[in-house]
């Protein structure tokens, strides 16, 4: 009877839901006139109803069997009250794949509903969303048929999360496609997010839809789905849901779309970030030893698994040292050594300390071992344990070999010295500059006399200068418009959309100038320079290093090449360095530098 009763009490109240929905209304913005040109028509519940939510009330009608009764008195309502409004645009109407193809929902039912109040068909876009997997797309496309013949528009709802995914793509053809929020939010500070975009991007462009940026919160994501050539964008920046259909968008998101500038797109250390690459990927399954074990065993181990490299010894699961197959031969190998030692403990020729490695360590902070002092890796490897328990062994040799290939992959888009991008991610953001036809300038920066420093003081004493300039270069910009790149040795470039560039750059000189000589001995600094050897081997004097910036400022007419600007740049440079001043303007048409070049600041 209670069952009946609560059954009775849910039917009652899902009934009582569908005649007592209101709707509210989402603007849907064009991105490049900043104009309302949709509005998505979504169901709430009425404060009769308690604190059930929408979501809850279509979760209960799927349960009932009544999904597709419930989601048509939805879109009832949205169009009613929009068409009752005199709405200028389209109206986005949320209906689920399984309401649509519920046999009871016959099509003209779907049309009167969509019809209601006089709305016209035409102006109609079905968000498709899907609550559940859709295991036959193609059906479903058949059955979209009957409202695409009556002008009704498609569109694919939160692809990037549920089960939106390209089969649905492929098979319904949808005039738009709506970007999930998780891909969009954050996107202008995620590589990964922002990749990913950029590829559907290209889906859709190739496949004939347009593209909707879903949860738009932030000024930097609005920007940069506008830079990346979506049409539209919807979120609580641009306008919350309310009863009236809104007029214009939001102050704060016109101003974000009027900015000037070109968002610093985030940084990518690589192809693909975060990888799940660690060391349980390199591990080797062998078998452990114990103090019980004797060398007799170690030989025989060693002779049925003759690819192992070593063996580890454990005392209650937990390791305590390594046997090395080639110097426990060689000891076994001397005269009368196995008839002494063969009976006794496998301890007696084993490393203790052995280095010691998680499973869940990840290749990128092995590099510290790499760097280490302790280099025994190189020939016993390593063990690997899981909560301090021995779960396997791994080689040196793979190590080294799988961390260099992370290392020079990773190189190509991010300087390995100071993790600023590389070569691919500056010419990437010069393109997009060029694209927008906005005004900035490139700064290229390099050290004068820095290969005599680092012959004097070692290359870690360089490595240390390289560092100080990469950290004073980023201190002096604007991260949200500025632009560093390290584009190799003591090569830098910097683009800049500051409208103080210049004087930045003069801040740059004059930072690195004065810190530097902390860098030096008191001797070198007393006479102003190093007594060391040119390229020719010949004793000379060097003065102490300084920075030279050369700069040229981009204007129309824009050059057709990223390349063309680095060139100029760099002849900017050479300017400097000849001139022997921490600062040249390259001035003039940006193909052919004007001579009213401008130098300041003495290096």
């Amino acid at each position: 009877m209670t069952f009946l009763r609560e059954t009775a009490r849910l039917t009652s109240l899902l009934d009582r839901a569908t005649s007592g929905l209101y709707a509210v209304f989402q603007p849907l913005v064009r991105l490049d006139t900043m104009e309302i040109v949709a509005h998505e028509g979504l169901a709430r519940t009425t404060a009769q109803l308690g604190d059930i939510s929408t979501p809850d009330l279509l979760n209960l009608a799927r349960l009932e069997g009544r999904l597709g009764e419930f989601e048509l008195a939805a879109a009832r309502t949205a169009c009613a009250t929009f068409a009752a409004q005199n709405a200028r645009g389209r109206l986005l109407v949320n209906l689920s794949a399984q309401a649509l193809m519920q046999e009871s929902i016959k099509p003209d039912d779907l049309l009167a509903a969509l019809s209601g109040g006089g709305m016209d068909l035409s102006r109609i876009t079905i968000e498709l969303t899907e609550r559940d997997i859709v295991e036959e797309p193609a059906r479903l496309a058949h059955a979209l048929g009957y409202l695409r013949a009556h002008g009704v528009r498609l569109a694919l709802d939160d692809f990037g999360n549920g089960h939106s995914n390209f089969e649905m793509w492929n098979e319904i053809h949808p005039e738009v496609v709506k970007i999930d929020r998780y891909l969009i939010h954050g996107m202008a500070k995620s590589a990964e997010r922002l990749a990913i975009v950029r590829a559907l991007c290209q889906v859709a462009e190739t496949l004939g839809a347009d593209l909707v940026g879903e949860g738009v919160e932030e000024a930097d994501d609005l920007r940069m789905l506008r830079e990346l050539g979506v049409c539209y964008a919807q979120g609580f920046l641009l306008g919350h849901p309310a009863p009236q259909v809104s007029s214009a968008i939001s102050k704060s998101a016109r101003e974000a779309l009027s900015h000037p500038s070109i968002s610093v797109p985030p940084r990518l250390r690589g192809p693909v970030t975060q990888r799940p690459m660690h060391l349980g990927h390199l591990v080797i399954e062998a078998p452990a030893l114990t103090a019980q074990h004797t060398n007799h065993d170690v030989i025989a181990l060693f002779t049925k698994m003759p690819e192992l490299h070593a063996l580890a010894v454990v005392e209650n699961e937990r390791p305590i040292g390594i046997v090395n197959r080639r110097i426990f031969s060689e000891r076994m190998a001397q005269p009368y050594t196995r008839e002494l030692y063969g009976r006794k403990s496998c301890t007696a020729f084993m490393h203790e300390a052995p280095l010691l490695c998680d499973v869940n360590q990840s290749l990128e902070s092995m590099a510290d071992i790499l760097r280490g002092q302790d280099q025994r890796y190189l020939s016993d490897g390593f063990v690997v344990t899981r909560e301090e328990l021995y779960l396997g062994l791994g080689t040196g040799e793979s190590l080294v070999r799988r961390v260099t290939e992370l290392r020079i992959e990773a190189a190509r888009y991010a300087n390995p010295l100071t993790f600023l991008p590389g070569n691919i991610p500056v010419t990437e953001h010069l393109a997009r500059l060029l694209r927008a036809e906005l005004p900035f300038t490139v700064a290229y920066v390099d050290l004068n006399h820095f290969k005599p420093f680092n012959d004097q003081y070692g290359y870690f004493r360089g490595d240390e200068m390289i560092r100080l300039l990469a950290g004073i270069l980023t201190a002096q910009v604007n991260p949200r418009c500025d632009f560093v790149g390290h584009i190799g040795g003591d090569d830098f470039l910097v683009v800049f959309q500051s409208e103080d560039w210049e004087a930045r750059c003069m801040q740059m000189v004059t930072s690195f100038n004065q810190r530097s000589r902390s860098l030096f001995a008191d001797d070198d600094i007393a006479r102003q320079g190093i007594v060391g050897e040119d390229r020719h081997g010949n004793t000379q004097f060097f003065p102490l290093t300084t920075v030279a910036i050369g700069a040229v400022r981009v204007a129309p007419p824009f050059p057709g090449r990223p390349e063309t600007l680095a060139t100029l740049a760099a002849r900017a440079k050479r300017h400097a360095k000849r001139a022997q001043v921490g600062f040249y303007l390259l001035s003039g048409d940006t193909s052919w530098p004007a001579p009213s070049d401008r130098t300041t600041t003495p290096a």
